[in-house]
């Protein structure tokens, strides 16, 4: 199933878009999603971590993504 990802932060500024498009398999998990997402885009790599989220809510990594999901990649923030 393709899906279309938001990117946010220094995800955007790496891939130079704010969003791209994803093939995954069906029953994907979060964890496989990752793993696929870098091997498509190693310059998410450098990123020392990433949340995601399904949906506006932030998703483990066992969570399986269903079809039609809205998916965000959100890095690590820091500040204070």
């Amino acid at each position: 199933m393709k899906t279309n990802v938001l990117l946010f932060g220094i995800a955007t500024d790496l891939i130079g878009s704010a969003s791209l498009e994803v093939t995954l398999p069906i029953n994907c998990t979060v964890s496989d999603f990752k793993k696929l997402l870098v091997k498509q885009e190693p310059k998410l790599e450098s990123m020392s971590s990433f949340a995601v989220a399904i949906n506006e809510s932030y998703a483990k990594d066992d969570v399986i993504i269903k079809e039609n999901s809205t998916i965000a990649i959100i890095p690590p923030v820091s500040g204070g």
